[in-house]
């Protein structure tokens, strides 16, 4: 059996996270503090660890520290956990070289699926690792990116940086794609037109996305268009170079086909969402999956078009528009003008 080991020191949320993992299946190990964690992890070698930052004693940037920089345990994967969903906190928590980062309060799908990947990632990795033979790599620029975030900053670091305007259009659907990009800052929506001449947004990006992925064979063109829902700040590198990369760090290579599932499993949900919901409840999901993305609270007031939210929704717009008026009588939202503010949460995720 796996061995998770949990630092935290909030009693009540250890408690009832290590329930949790428990229940998946799993052999968990608790820690109240850093410096304990530490110790135990040391210890008992545990397949995985999850540790929250701000702790007593040491914090989990020392608790990772001083994992890393020991032989025995320098491998085993570890998750955050922090109540900090700052971008510039998960960067941090990630340049630290942490595998995974999960903000407070998560759900149990949410815990259990970061655990679950990260350790089939590391089993994945430790095969490769007994089987491959060495490369000299051809760009020495780029030959030590350990893992996806370092693959960010490189294209922080190297990457060609670009501004947008809201409503401004970042490429169209038919161009040739040269380029891959990071959005540092802002969200950018994708979308298509269908046959009649309908616009049809299939995803949205916020900050810490890669956008403009097609075939890396050949320059086929982007098979959607991009455009700034807000500004919106980019850094570019060409596909040749980004090739390049993944040619030289197969773990890299490894964690962005990770991730590129997982975008391909979101979108099948939204269109599955799409197909079989009630106008009632693609709506009420759309608006939710938009607080999401923009990272705003439920006080907030969440400024978007009537129109992106019913091509998002896959609804007409003159439906979304009665059906906001029915969730503003209902007190589920308060909505003026263009501003849509979350009243009541718990009611909205349950409409059916």
């Amino acid at each position: 059996m796996k061995t998770i080991l949990l630092i935290e020191d909030d009693i009540a949320l250890r408690e009832n996270t290590a329930e949790l993992i428990e229940l998946a299946g799993y052999t968990v190990i608790t820690a109240p503090d850093g410096k304990i964690g530490i110790n135990l992890a040391k210890e008992h070698l545990p397949n995985i660890v999850v540790c929250d930052i701000m702790m007593p004693e040491v914090d989990g940037y020392g608790v990772l520290e001083a994992l890393t920089n020991c032989q025995d345990t320098s491998q085993i994967p570890f998750i955050f956990l922090s109540a900090k969903t700052e971008h510039k906190e998960i960067r941090k928590g990630m340049d630290f070289g942490a595998d995974d980062y999960l903000t407070k309060p998560f759900d149990e799908e949410e815990l259990i699926s970061a655990i679950e990947s990260r350790m089939a990632k590391a089993t994945l990795i430790a095969n490769l690792n007994k089987s491959e033979t060495i490369v000299e790599p051809n760009n020495a620029g780029n030959s030590t990116l350990k893992n996806l975030n370092e693959l960010k900053n490189f294209f922080d670091d190297h990457g060609e940086e670009l501004s947008f305007k809201k409503g401004s259009i970042i490429y169209a659907e038919g161009d040739h794609s040269n380029k891959i990009f990071l959005v540092g800052k802002g969200v950018v929506k994708g979308h298509k037109m269908d046959e009649s001449g309908k616009e049809l947004i299939t995803a949205l990006y916020e900050t810490d996305s890669f956008i403009g992925f097609t075939s890396f064979i050949d320059n086929s063109p982007y098979q959607e268009s991009i455009t700034a829902v807000e500004d919106t700040c980019l850094t570019a590198i060409s596909k040749t170079e980004l090739k390049s990369i993944l040619k030289n760090n197969q773990q890299v290579s490894l964690e962005l086909m990770e991730l590129l599932s997982d975008n391909l499993s979101e979108i099948k949900m939204q269109l599955l969402q799409m197909a079989y919901s009630s106008v009632r409840k693609k709506t009420a999901q759309t608006i939710i999956q938009f607080a999401q993305v923009l990272n705003k609270k439920p006080s907030e007031a969440i400024k978007i078009s009537r129109n992106d939210l019913a091509n998002v929704a896959g609804i007409a717009t003159e439906s979304l528009i009665r059906t906001l008026s029915s969730f503003k009588k209902e007190g589920y939202l308060e909505i003026e003008g263009r501003n849509i503010k979350i009243i009541d949460l718990n009611q909205l995720q349950l409409v059916d």
